[in-house]
C-alpha cells in the first residue's frame, strides 16, 4: 500500500502530469466556449457531450491520484486549493442528471478556473490577493461611505431633472459606479443633467477626483504593498541561508566520514 501511495504521488508531483491537467483544462474551456455558438451546439452535441464526460473522468482521476499520493486523507483536505478542486469535480458527477441545463453549464465553466490551483504562479497571485483582503476592508468601508454620500445627494438635487439616473438611492449609486469607472459619465451622464443644472459641475467633477483618483489608487496600492510584503515573507531570510549552509557542510563532513570508515 505504502509502495502504491508513493507511486501516486511521483506520478501526482510529476511535471508531465501537471502539463497535460493544464493542457486538459484549457481544451475544457474551449470546448465551452464553443458550445455557446448554435452552429457547434446543434451539429456537434454529441461529440461535445462525449469530450465534456471524458474530461470529467479524467479530472476525477486526476484527484483520486492526488488524494492517494498525498500522506492522508486530512492532509489532502487541509489544503484550501485541494478541496476547491474536489468540489468542482465532485459537483460535475452530482449535476449529471440536472434538469436545469443552463446551471450545469455554468458550473462546467467553473472547472477553468482549476488553472488558477495547477498554475503555480497563479496559485501565488490569489494566495497574495487573499492576504490583502483585511487590510482592504477599511478602505473598502470608506469607499462605501463615501458613495453613499454622493448618492444620497445626488437623488436630492438630481431626481427631478435625471430620473432615470438619479430617480432613487439604488439608481444613483448604480450611476456612481458607472461615473467612477469612467465609462460615458460625461456624455452620458454628465452633460445631460449640466444643460438643464449647469452648477452641478461641482458634484461629478469632486466625486471622480476624490472617488476615482484617491480612493481607488488607494486601493490598488494596498493591493501592490500587500502582495509585496508576501513575496518578501516567502523569500528565505539570512537566518535561513545560515541554516541551508550549516546542513551542507553537516552533509559534506558526514560523507567524509562514511569515506574514512571504508
Amino acid at each position: 500500500m505504502n509502495n502504491f501511495r508513493k507511486k501516486c504521488a511521483q506520478i501526482s508531483e510529476h511535471s508531465l502530469f501537471l502539463n497535460v491537467i493544464i493542457g486538459l483544462i484549457l481544451i475544457n474551456a474551449i470546448i465551452v466556449g464553443l458550445e455557446t455558438y448554435s452552429y457547434f451546439s446543434e451539429n456537434y452535441a454529441g461529440w461535445i457531450y462525449i469530450a465534456d464526460k471524458a474530461l470529467l473522468w479524467i479530472f476525477t482521476a486526476e484527484i483520486i491520484i492526488r488524494l492517494l499520493g498525498s500522506k492522508s486523507i486530512g492532509s489532502f483536505f487541509k489544503d484550501p486549493w485541494s478541496v476547491f478542486d474536489f468540489i468542482i469535480v465532485i459537483s460535475g458527477h452530482v449535476l449529471v442528471g440536472a434538469y436545469y441545463v443552463t446551471v450545469l453549464r455554468i458550473l462546467r465553466v467553473l472547472r477553468v478556473l482549476r488553472a488558477i490551483s495547477v498554475i503555480p504562479s497563479l496559485r501565488k497571485i490569489v494566495n497574495a490577493l487573499l492576504l490583502t483582503i483585511p487590510s482592504m476592508g477599511t478602505i473598502l468601508l470608506l469607499l462605501s461611505i463615501f458613495f453613499y454620500i454622493y448618492g444620497v445627494i445626488g437623488t436630492m438635487l438630481f431626481k427631478d431633472i435625471a430620473p432615470e439616473y438619479f430617480g432613487t438611492l439604488h439608481d444613483s449609486l448604480l450611476t456612481l459606479f458607472q461615473v467612477v469607472t469612467l465609462e460615458s459619465w460625461a456624455s452620458g451622464v454628465a452633460r445631460p443633467i449640466l444643460a438643464q443644472d449647469p452648477t452641478s459641475w461641482w458634484f461629478f467633477i469632486t466625486f471622480i477626483l476624490i472617488g476615482t483618483f484617491v480612493i481607488f489608487n488607494l486601493l490598488i496600492g494596498v493591493i501592490v504593498n500587500n502582495m509585496e510584503e508576501a513575496e518578501e515573507e516567502k523569500k528565505p531570510t539570512s537566518a535561513d541561508l545560515k541554516l541551508i549552509e550549516v546542513q551542507k557542510e553537516l552533509q559534506e563532513i558526514k560523507q567524509l566520514l562514511v569515506k574514512k570508515s571504508e
